[in-house]
Formats: C-alpha cells, sequence, structure tokens
C-alpha cells in the first residue's frame, strides 16, 4: 500500500540504478542486466526506467561488445532531484502547491486557506534536500568496480 508520502518504485528504482552508475569509474559502462543484478531491479522495469533516464539526458548507452549504460555528464552535476522529477515528473506536495498553465495556483482556497504557507514550506525544504543531493555523495563506495585482476592477488 503506498502512502500519502511515499517514493515510488519508480523513483526508488531509477534512484538505485544512478547511484550505481554514480559508483563506477568514469567512463566506464555497465549492461542493464548487471545494474538490475546489483541493485536488485526487476530488469523489465529497469530498461523502461533506463529509456526515461536516457530521455532526460542524465544516462547515456553505448552500443556494442563493450557498451552499456553510464552517466551522461559528472555525478557531481546530476541531483537526487534531476532523478525524481526524469522519473515521475515535476515535485508537488499537494494542490496548492502546484499552478495551472495560466500560472495561477490549482487551489480554488489558496488565497484563503490557513495551510498553504505550511505546505509550500515544506515542498520547498524537500525540493532543497533532494536538490543538494548529488549523486558523487551518493555513490555507494561497496559497489566501486574492482577489476577481476585485483579480485585475483593474493592478498599481503
Amino acid at each position: 500500500m503506498q502512502h500519502a508520502f511515499q517514493i515510488s518504485r519508480k523513483i526508488e528504482y531509477g534512484a538505485r540504478a544512478m547511484v550505481f552508475l554514480a559508483s563506477l569509474p568514469e567512463g566506464m559502462t555497465t549492461s542493464f542486466r548487471e545494474i538490475a543484478r546489483k541493485m536488485d531491479i526487476p530488469q523489465e522495469f529497469l530498461a523502461k526506467i533506463l529509456k526515461i533516464l536516457g530521455k532526460a539526458k542524465l544516462v547515456k548507452s553505448t552500443r556494442g561488445a563493450r557498451g552499456g549504460y553510464s552517466l551522461a555528464r559528472s555525478a557531481s552535476q546530476i541531483s537526487f532531484l534531476d532523478v525524481i522529477e526524469a522519473v515521475e515528473g515535476p515535485v508537488g506536495v499537494n494542490l496548492c502547491t502546484e499552478t495551472d498553465h495560466g500560472d495561477h495556483n490549482a487551489c480554488t482556497f489558496s488565497g484563503a486557506c490557513t495551510m498553504n504557507a505550511v505546505w509550500k514550506l515544506g515542498q520547498e525544504r524537500m525540493l532543497e534536500v533532494y536538490r543538494s543531493a548529488r549523486l558523487d555523495r551518493l555513490a555507494m563506495r561497496s559497489l566501486t568496480y574492482r577489476s577481476p585482476l585485483l579480485a585475483a592477488e593474493p592478498r599481503a
């Protein structure tokens, strides 16, 4: 059951994939199957998410024997908010924080509503947290690529 402030699986899986890619050495590609296996993401769902992230220019795919996926730009230039909005669109806590196409508040009570300021402040703070969280700081060092040659070397 999804709760009001619960992140969707689509965002969760997109974030996992991006964190994995941020953990790779710059310029290295990996297969979507490897991402799915390491990050416990259903392959079919991940393929769709990677396509969305590619359209948003957050990941790039390379064809061929050495092909795969990698970040489209430096991990330090990609925020958690970039990933969230690429996958699900703009973040909105509720109607009070949304605007219609005429740049008017979508909530009919906004002018007289006493909760409006609280909703807006909550959204601003949440967005700031997501905006300031960069993939280079979220990269999981335990996922960092280790050459099979290094794994075979005896430890001193």
